[in-house]
Parts: C-alpha cells; sequence; structure tokens
C-alpha cells in the first residue's frame, strides 16, 4: 500500500473568516463544504469544525481539508493543492484575496523549482500558505 496525506487540519482564530475565505479560495478549485461539526452533547451549540471535499466525495471521510476552532491558531502551514489548469489558479487567487487572504506569491510560473507548473500561493486570515499548483 502506497503512503498518502490523507487531510490537513488547521486550528483558526476566527472560524467565521476562515470559513468565508476557504470557501471561497477552495471553492475556485471545485472543493466545497462537505461537513459542519457542533458539539455532540449540546443543543443548538455553535459550529466548531468545517471540512471541504471535492463535491463527488461528500463526507467527513474524504474531507482534504479541516478548519477547526481554536485559541491558538496555526501559523505558517505550507498547503499544496493541485488544480486542473492555468484558469482554476488565477481564480483561486482572485478568490482568495477577494475573501481576505493576502497574496504572497502572484499567479505565475515557477521555471526554476517546478518546470511545466503554474502557482499561486496566498496568506489565510491566520498566516497559513495555501497554494494552488497546475500543469501548464
Amino acid at each position: 500500500m502506497s503512503v498518502f496525506l490523507d487531510h490537513v487540519t488547521v486550528t483558526v482564530a476566527d472560524l467565521a473568516r476562515s470559513a468565508a475565505f476557504y470557501d471561497a479560495a477552495l471553492g475556485a478549485l471545485g472543493l466545497c463544504r462537505v461537513v459542519e461539526l457542533g458539539d455532540e452533547e449540546e443543543d443548538d451549540a455553535a459550529i466548531e469544525a468545517i471540512a471541504w471535499a471535492e463535491p463527488e466525495q461528500p463526507g467527513p471521510a474524504r474531507a482534504m481539508l479541516w478548519a477547526v476552532a481554536g485559541t491558538r491558531p496555526t501559523s505558517g502551514l505550507h498547503v499544496c493543492l493541485r488544480a486542473r489548469s492555468r484558469a482554476d489558479v488565477e481564480a483561486f487567487h482572485a478568490a482568495a484575496l477577494a475573501a481576505g487572504g493576502r497574496s504572497h506569491d502572484a499567479p505565475r510560473r515557477w521555471p526554476i523549482f517546478r518546470t511545466g507548473e503554474f502557482n499561486a500561493i496566498v496568506l489565510d486570515p491566520d498566516g497559513n500558505l495555501i497554494e494552488a499548483v497546475a500543469p501548464e
């Protein structure tokens, strides 16, 4: 059996703000929100965790990115997601900026590091690097 990364979890300072960012940025890549969880022991509990996955892979078992509310947010993590096309990378970058993200690297080719690929990197609201990369 091959080893592969199953999912990434980031702890966020403001779940609503981060959810809006990830809905936009990941939505541009074709991912959607598939799970929202609150405390199961409380009636009308606030949402504490949100997960995104491909629409045809719904549910927590297939979620690739989780955001959970916490007092010590994750910062400095670098997550790279494969995009289908250069246009998707550009849409990801634009959507992330419109949703409160900051540009780390605008969409471009990286011939030194990644021959034949096109990517963009943004900072999420807590300072994590979220990258989209596509073949050229």
